[in-house]
């Protein structure tokens, strides 16, 4: 993904070499991550997959066309990440998903984010739709995604399904 920037966010590429360092931690963080880290980023959920990502990224790199770092300009300090899995499907869909640390949820970094990934993402050959997903209970994801424009298109007992 290229590297874009919104009023208040930075948006840069997470490389499978980004994700070794942040397993491996100490020096090796500190030598390839050019951004302050901080305890809480990434979130547990999301560093365990970082294995299968990395395999799948020096397999398919490509894919890591699509993911990346939330940072916030202001301090150089990861917030979040975010993506679109891969990349579009046959359909020329792309699925949007993200997260952000504790710290710095609630302050709008999700939405301005998201409008910034919708638009850039529709502007990439072969997409035609983005689409996203969340629990019925998170509330706040709820929230973001309707800021960001997208419409609930399906409802099931463990996921709201969205299309912009």
């Amino acid at each position: 993904m290229p590297e874009f920037k919104t009023e208040r966010l930075e948006m840069h590429t997470l490389t499978a070499d980004m994700m070794e360092a942040v397993l491996k931690g100490g020096q090796e963080l500190k030598r390839i991550v050019p951004f302050e880290t901080g305890a809480e980023w990434p979130l547990e959920v999301y560093k365990n997959l970082f294995p299968y990502k990395i395999e799948r990224f020096r397999k398919v790199p490509s894919e890591n066309e699509w993911e990346g770092l939330i940072v916030d300009k202001t301090n150089n300090r990861i917030v979040g990440d975010m993506g679109f899995k891969g990349g579009p499907n046959e359909e020329g869909v792309i699925d949007l998903g993200y997260s952000i640390i504790p710290s710095s949820r609630g302050k709008g970094f999700a939405t301005e984010m998201g409008k910034a990934m919708v638009a850039w993402g529709l502007t990439q050959p072969g997409v035609k739709k983005v689409m996203a997903s969340c629990d019925p209970d998170n509330a706040p994801s709820i929230r973001v995604l309707e800021k960001i424009g997208f419409e609930r298109t399906v409802q099931t007992d463990d996921s709201i399904y969205w299309l912009y």
